[in-house]
């Protein structure tokens, strides 16, 4: 070949890759960043009546910056292109499995106990109001009351479930999956 048919060669697949646009995401989102560009996230409160006193600080702060690690969007105060808000409706703790006492005189207690977050979400996309849509979202995580108490482990449980519930939050709204 000759190096005119070379550089001929490299012009054109030059040309047929820069006409193709393909939106591609290791997170998964099918977001385009020429039209949505910014993210608002309001307080969320724990209207549960359960867990920690600061969990609906938490989980706020928590949701805004997994969105700010997994996508291009700017986190703005209020009016994003994007919108996040809700509450915190739920806090339980529950007995999973009962381990029988082999005293007959004390009786069977609990070999598993379950702590379960449910929360509300209403998510608005000014740029598309198809998207819209209000949800609640839970998760749950178990822990062994024989070996620790709900205090010694209640703030990593909390995180755990969060992690969980803002990934459902987030494939439920950007990845569209």
């Amino acid at each position: 070949m000759t190096f005119n048919k070379i550089c001929l060669y490299f012009f054109c697949l030059t040309v047929l890759f820069s006409a193709c646009k393909v939106e591609y995401s290791f997170t998964g989102t099918t977001l385009d960043y020429n039209v949505t560009n910014t993210f608002s996230v309001a307080n969320f409160f724990n209207d549960s009546g359960g867990g920690p006193a600061n969990m609906g600080q938490l989980f706020t702060e928590d949701l805004k910056d997994y969105f700010q690690r997994n996508t291009q969007l700017e986190l703005i105060q209020n009016n994003g292109d994007l919108q996040f808000s809700g509450a915190i409706t739920g806090y339980t703790i529950s007995p999973q499995a009962t381990v029988s006492s082999t005293n007959a005189n004390q009786p069977d207690r609990a070999g598993q106990m379950r702590v379960t977050i449910r929360v509300e979400v209403e998510f608005v996309n000014t740029k598309n109001e198809e998207e819209n849509t209000k949800k609640t979202f839970s998760y749950f995580q178990d822990y062994d009351p024989s070996s620790t108490t709900l205090l010694e482990v209640e703030s990593e449980l909390v995180e755990t479930i969060f992690e969980g519930i803002i990934q459902d939050i987030f494939t439920s709204t950007v990845a569209n999956w």
